[in-house]
């Protein structure tokens, strides 16, 4: 059934305007206003702020965030793995129909859809003077900029899209082509740049301060040009946004233990990132969907251990623990293997460490009181399940002498989860930082507030590192490279660039491949953010091999040298590690099939949308 267009925006425009927001700053903060037409709504300058704010809050969503944009970023990659009903992800067997894919795609079109609807009504609100010439601009390069990003993690994750760019349409545009939609976004940024107020004009003109943190700014829509530019292969024009001088007024924080912290939100190297609120929320999973608590989130406590949560929806991979160079700081802050401590400053000054969760205190207190039992024979048996998986296990069964543990599981008794089913004993270490959560123990504080950066400015560098080598200054790329590796290894990075461990437990190959290089850095530096498996694709096709730099590096790192194709879509046992005991422990390590390193296109809006071509293979 065809709809009249008009009645189409009016649908879009109502929708942006309806969905409660509850976000951490409070340029956020909206209240919701319905009426027929947009000028009867749209008379005050609230009323227009508070259209373009509802743009922000497509990605207030967790399952936009995670199970979509993150999912996709980083377990194609097989740095991490997923345990539960989405495990398709670990052998690349999405199908059309999955409903992650679906609510990705919806999203970004509402998202998109309040952009367009907004354009317009900033222009009518402008000539009308219901808004200063200058709030105008800078909430039209607002929209511009939040369209262009949408479009940006669209085209990445699915290839070519419609583009949608008018407050009306009849639902039944085509795919464009990849370049096309790349192009759109390239031309979003550039307008938006000259609309956009700098990092330090925003802290000025807020009337409250910090007020405005988390609003686009010049600098986030160059670094989000320069970005597309790479994906249009134009390296110069890239290289030009990536200089110009607003991307200098954010810097490598010095320690990389700092750069994800809970209490270092909106940080001096945080270019963009999405905006959540703990105020007024409830964490739990019963409340926390509803108006204020919808603006939380369960991104990060689902990537804990169950051990600890109750929950280990994802986990890690022992190819890329192994994988750091000896001396490299983000290890133990991106992933923990068995033994290893929490190092988050605000984990430790919270709980102690491990040692604080509930799950811990809990299962420690039980194993005690099964040992008290025992000695004054209550029970004839002594319940083990609480000593090896809640105790350091230092000391022998009955000797009472243990303490709580403070690791990842250890050595000797690895956390592979509470439930049997497959997990590989590692965790994602870099989301495990909100000390106000616990997960689905003891005060059940499941959802949080901790913002996710979309962007940072050591991914600029690297970006910028990688235009110099395409452009023929290698030099000048190794030195961007370097400035990020030597704050990975707090001084001065070693000169031989060599990863760990091979998956078959040989050392790497030396890093000679200026390319390879940049490639290694993107992976140890972005994993477990929302960028990896972009940048990977991003870089096309390897000239020298004729193959794609994503499937050619990715085999590299989850197969030892000179190993064959690698086409087992089965979980693996890994040779080597405290983990080596014969069982799979969910781990697969096949290799990208042709063409899967993007994702289907939803079948509900192919349904929808007769002139949308599926994905080649799917």
């Amino acid at each position: 059934m065809k709809m009249n267009k008009k009645y189409i925006a009016l649908i879009a425009l109502f929708a942006a305007l309806m969905v409660p927001l509850s976000c951490k700053k409070s340029f956020l903060n909206q209240t919701n206003t319905f009426s027929a037409t947009a000028g009867a709504t749209f008379n005050k300058s609230s009323d227009v702020i508070a259209l373009v704010n509802s743009i922000y809050d497509t990605y207030q969503n967790s399952d936009f965030l995670k199970k979509s944009m993150w999912y996709y970023a980083n377990f194609l990659t097989h740095d991490w793995f997923n345990n539960g009903n989405d495990i398709a992800w670990n052998n690349y067997t999405i199908p059309a129909t999955f409903g992650a894919l679906q609510t990705f795609w919806d999203d970004a079109y509402i998202g998109i859809s309040r952009a367009n609807q907004a354009l317009p009504i900033i222009a009518s609100a402008k000539a009308r003077g219901i808004v200063t010439p200058a709030l105008a601009d800078r909430l039209t390069g607002e929209a511009l900029f939040l369209r262009g990003m949408t479009y940006y993690y669209l085209t990445g994750t699915f290839g070519g899209v419609p583009l949608e760019l008018s407050a009306q349409t009849n639902g039944l545009t085509p795919r464009s082509t990849q370049d096309q939609c790349f192009t759109q976004v390239v031309a979003d940024m550039k307008q938006a740049e000259s609309l956009l107020w700098t990092k330090a004009q925003i802290a000025a003109e807020s009337p409250v301060p910090n007020a405005d943190l988390g609003r686009a700014t010049k600098g986030a829509a160059y670094a989000y040009e320069g970005s597309a530019q790479m994906w249009l292969r134009n390296y110069t024009a890239a290289l030009v946004a990536f200089n110009n001088p607003e991307l200098s007024n954010y810097h490598l924080l010095p320690n990389y233990v700092d750069v994800n912290e809970y209490n270092n939100q909106n940080n001096d190297e945080s270019i963009y990132e999405v905006q959540f609120d703990l105020t007024g929320g409830n964490q739990s999973w019963g409340d926390s969907w509803n108006p204020p608590g919808a603006e939380l989130g369960w991104i990060d406590s689902f990537s804990w251990p169950s051990e600890i949560t109750g929950e280990g929806y994802d986990y890690g991979s022992p190819a890329l623990y192994y994988s750091y160079q000896t001396g490299d700081k983000r290890k133990l802050l991106t992933i923990l293997g068995p033994g290893d401590q929490n190092l988050s400053p605000g984990i430790i000054a919270k709980w102690g460490g491990i040692k604080g969760y509930p799950n811990v205190t809990g299962g420690y207190a039980a194993y005690e009181q099964s040992l008290v039992d025992y000695a004054a024979k209550k029970r004839s048996d002594l319940d083990t399940a609480d000593y090896y998986r809640y105790t350091d296990a230092s000391a022998s069964l009955q000797s009472g002498n243990s303490n709580p543990i403070n690791t990842n599981g250890t050595l000797t008794h690895v956390w592979y989860g509470t439930d049997g089913t497959p997990r590989s004993g590692f965790c994602c270490s870099k989301k495990w930082r909100d000390p106000t959560l616990t997960g689905g123990s003891g005060p059940q504080a499941i959802f949080g507030s901790q913002n996710q950066p979309l962007m940072r400015y050591a991914e600029v560098l690297l970006s910028r590192a990688e235009c110099k080598i395409r452009s023929g200054d290698v030099a000048g790329g190794l030195a961007d490279i370097a400035q990020v590796r030597n704050r990975a290894f707090g001084g001065t990075a070693p000169a031989i660039w060599q990863d760990g461990q091979q998956v078959d437990g040989s050392p790497a190959p030396v890093l000679t491949d200026p390319m390879q290089k940049v490639l290694s850095e993107y992976r140890h530096e972005l994993t477990g953010e929302y960028s990896l498996m972009y940048l990977l694709r991003r870089a096309g096709t390897d000239a020298a091999s004729g193959k794609p730099y994503d499937t050619e590096f990715l085999h590299m790192v989850n197969n030892p040298a000179g190993a064959g194709a690698n086409t087992n879509s089965s979980a693996i046992i890994f040779p080597f590690g405290p983990t080596s005991d014969g069982k799979s422990h969910g781990v697969t390590l096949n290799d990208i099939p042709l063409g899967r390193d993007i994702l289907p296109i939803p079948q509900q809006a192919i349904g929808l949308n007769p002139n949308l071509k599926q994905n080649p293979g799917f």
